[in-house]
């Protein structure tokens, strides 16, 4: 079974979808003092003290409020999300502003946050029905935009990307960096899976386009998943071997690339010389899961 810890997999709310389509829902909860707002501008959330900042409805009344989503109840609260109509607008709060990969909170910020800044992400690239061009208006507390024009409705929507830790039969580790990076920071493969594709076939598939390496499709193992909502990506983590250990890089996709055993890994990473995904990105999980233990920057 998977048992990585990925902090962007773990929530301790119900999303109550069943009061999704209750009207005036969003309006009605911001009546009630006992609500809770968390404040997304672009793709960052406001906090406060160093945590997630759930404030009462009044507390944002006054704000550049572009849209409300409805993400949830937890113990008989219920929470939305205020997303600022202007990203880069200054708001008149006390508060700072922190991105997914700042964020170290307990299960139920985290878990808020993560809804909080997909569904915002989606909406901002979805304001037009794809089919007539016409704007669409956002329904079901934030879960649906709907075309006036020609009915249809329009849901969020979630990439699969599949990301893998491989390795060859000595037990070493592909870590690679793309081109967009700077020297010395390293990861394992990722990429998305295409249309008509199954994820073990993506795994094969985006080893092979990446570095050349074959992967035995029998030795392909699930270890668990994680949402990364920029823009609104679903990583599925995978751990593999490889049948083969040359590497020719895609140089468009891949500026280095090279296989490491655990005590190259270790000792580079001690020197300053490696650069690892940081502790939000499940990258780190398989990374750490192959290594057999929490790996110290």
């Amino acid at each position: 079974m998977p048992d990585l810890d990925l902090p962007f997999a773990r929530a301790a709310h119900y999303r109550a979808a069943h009061r999704r389509a209750e009207p005036g829902l969003v309006g009605d909860l911001l009546k009630e003092h006992g609500t809770k707002v968390l404040v997304v501008r672009g793709n960052r959330a406001a906090i406060a003290r160093q945590r997630v900042a759930l404030l009462p409805p009044d507390d944002v009344a006054h704000l550049g409020v572009g849209l409300h989503l409805f993400l949830g109840e937890a113990e008989g609260v219920a929470y939305l999300a205020a997303v600022l109509a202007d990203a880069d607008a200054e708001p008149d709060l006390d508060v700072e502003w922190a991105g997914l990969r700042n964020f170290d909170e307990p299960d139920l910020e985290q878990g808020l946050v993560v809804e909080a800044i997909a569904l915002a992400q989606w909406h901002a690239v979805n304001t037009h029905c794809p089919r007539c061009g016409t704007r669409t208006e956002v329904t079901q507390g934030g879960w649906v935009r709907h075309c006036p024009t020609d009915g249809t409705n329009q849901f969020p929507r979630t990439d699969p990307a599949v990301i893998m830790a491989i390795t060859d039969v000595d037990d070493r580790l592909l870590l690679a960096r793309g081109p967009q990076w700077g020297p010395g920071r390293r990861s394992v493969l990722a990429g998305f899976v295409e249309p008509g594709e199954g994820l073990e076939q993506a795994v094969v598939r985006e080893t092979m386009e990446e570095v050349a390496v074959v992967v035995d499709p029998d030795s392909i193992e699930y270890r668990g998943s994680q949402s990364w909502p920029l823009p609104a990506s679903l990583m599925l983590g995978f751990r593999a071997r490889a049948t083969s250990t040359r590497l020719v890089r895609q140089e468009d996709e891949i500026a280095e690339a090279d296989w490491f055993t655990r005590e190259e890994m270790a000792a580079a990473v001690a020197d300053g010389h490696l650069g690892l995904p940081g502790r939000a990105s499940i990258a780190r999980s398989l990374i750490e899961d192959w290594y057999g233990a929490r790996i110290e920057d």
